[in-house]
């Protein structure tokens, strides 16, 4: 057994639940290293019968990442860990290649860890990571905001907040950080101790990135006061971002319904709810989620957006979502330009950045194509809804067409044997940070879409 102090792993790992099992992301450095035998070490202690699988992904980019893989396969053996070797394979882009390369690791991640029934994967990223990812978005909302002729005040507090310490992906597999507190050189330190090396990822130090230049800056000079400024504004903003999710998460529970499929109705009470900076991000929220976009709409913009509904009656659009004030209330759909051409019905996919298709086994040649016109063809009853506006949500709506005919939309009559259609939080649909836990639960509350999956904490659950 290694001889790494009790104390140490279990403030790391003690409040993570490891029933169900969890996949280590091991590339061979430093800090996933430390975090697999550190890892290691508390569940041979405390739960020896937890599954782990050590998962090195090869991005296939240096001639030496393969032989960086089959050394963490040899460490893992040594451990008598189960340890895998996932290859990116296929094209690589000519540009914006870290982030590419990130969001294929993850990708890569949670299939093998969906394959072996986890839904909890663990990586290694420390405080020195967590610094440097806010000094770098830090420098990069300065200049947007010089550019614009902004004061420094209006930065965004999302960004800074860093990394959180655990993520959603794909509303499936839990991504935990459980070293955001360690320093590097701390972890380096365990590993020395256990005579155990690393590789150096030589890319780390190509200061034609980002984030290598970041971390040379900060080797230098005053980088132990910047890093320690860094760590200590991401805590500020987390917690404020975390309240002003709860925020904006009341107000959507307290003014935002949905009379039909698309169609999201705001009471004009919410304008004059309270806080302006909550119902801001719950407007932004709610409009990303109505046009499917994964990100938020601009801040200035949904400010603007907002001292118009404060105006009175309008009808503008943002986010590829049309915003329609009228005396029965604030409406939210999703625009009909600009929506997906008809496609085969593919299994598992997400139409529109807003519905995921899943097909049945009896759903034969259909297509998928927006219900368009026929929509006009539908008996609504008169209510408080204008029936216009329910027909032009729907309108949007993915449908079924085969041999030219429209069958109607998924879940009604005779197609709901043939094809599930849920909408999706699209902004959180893909990355949810732990930070915006409660707005995108109750978004799914409010549009039908699927639960979000309990937290993997000890105490924490999903409800």
């Amino acid at each position: 057994m290694l001889d790494i102090e009790p104390d140490l792993s279990t403030s790391l790992f003690s409040h993570i639940d490891f029933t169900s099992g969890a996949v280590a992301a091991v590339s061979g450095g430093s800090d996933s290293t430390a975090l697999l035998l550190l890892l290691k070490h508390h569940l041979d202690r405390t739960a020896p019968a937890t599954k782990l699988l050590a998962v090195t992904i090869d991005h296939g980019l240096r001639s030496g990442s393969a032989a960086e893989a089959q050394a963490v396969a040899k460490l893992c053996a040594t451990h008598g860990i189960p340890h895998r070797i996932v290859t990116w394979s296929g094209p690589k882009p000519s540009t914006g290649l870290p982030a590419a390369a990130r969001e294929e690791r993850y990708r890569l991640l949670a299939e093998a860890a969906q394959a072996q029934g986890f839904g909890l994967i663990l990586t290694g990223h420390t405080a020195d990571d967590q610094a440097e990812t806010v000094l770098m978005r830090q420098g990069r909302e300065e200049g947007l905001a010089r550019n614009e002729g902004r004061g420094l005040v209006e930065l965004s507090g999302r960004g800074l907040a860093g990394m959180a310490p655990a993520t959603l992906y794909d509303w499936r597999s839990w991504i935990v950080r459980p070293l955001l507190g360690m320093r590097r050189a701390a972890l380096r330190d365990v590993l020395r101790r256990q005579n155990v090396g690393w590789a150096d990822d030589p890319t780390n130090a190509d200061e034609a990135f980002e984030r290598p230049r970041m971390r040379a800056a900060l080797a230098d000079g005053d980088g132990a006061r910047r890093i320690d400024d860094a760590l200590a504004l991401a805590a500020h903003e987390s917690r404020a971002r975390g309240q002003l999710g709860l925020g904006a998460a009341s107000l959507i529970g307290d003014f935002a319904t949905q009379p039909a499929c698309g169609l999201t109705r705001l009471d004009p009470g919410l304008l004059s709810a309270g806080d302006e900076r909550a119902t801001i991000y719950a407007l932004r929220i709610l409009l990303a989620t109505a046009g499917g976009i994964a990100f938020l709409p601009d801040q200035a913009r949904s400010e603007a957006l907002f001292g118009r509904l404060k105006a009175g009656f309008l009808c503008a659009t943002l986010s590829r979502t049309v915003v329609d004030f009228r005396r029965a209330g604030i409406f939210l759909r999703r625009e009909a330009r600009g929506l997906p051409a008809a496609a085969a019905a593919t299994d598992s996919t997400v139409w529109d950045g807003r519905r995921r298709i899943t097909l049945n086994d009896s759903s034969g040649a259909l297509l998928i194509a927006p219900f368009g016109t026929a929509a006009k063809r539908l008996a609504i009853g008169e209510g408080k809804t204008p029936p216009s506006l329910m027909r032009a949500a729907l309108a949007a709506e993915p449908a079924l067409w085969q041999a030219g005919e429209c069958l109607g939309l998924p879940g009604h009559g005779t197609t709901s044997a043939m094809v599930e259609v849920r909408p999706v939080v699209a902004p959180f649909a893909r990355f949810l940070p732990s930070f915006d836990l409660a707005p995108a639960r109750v978004v799914a509350g409010l549009i039908g879409a699927a639960p979000v999956p309990p937290l993997p904490f000890s105490g924490h659950s999903a409800g």
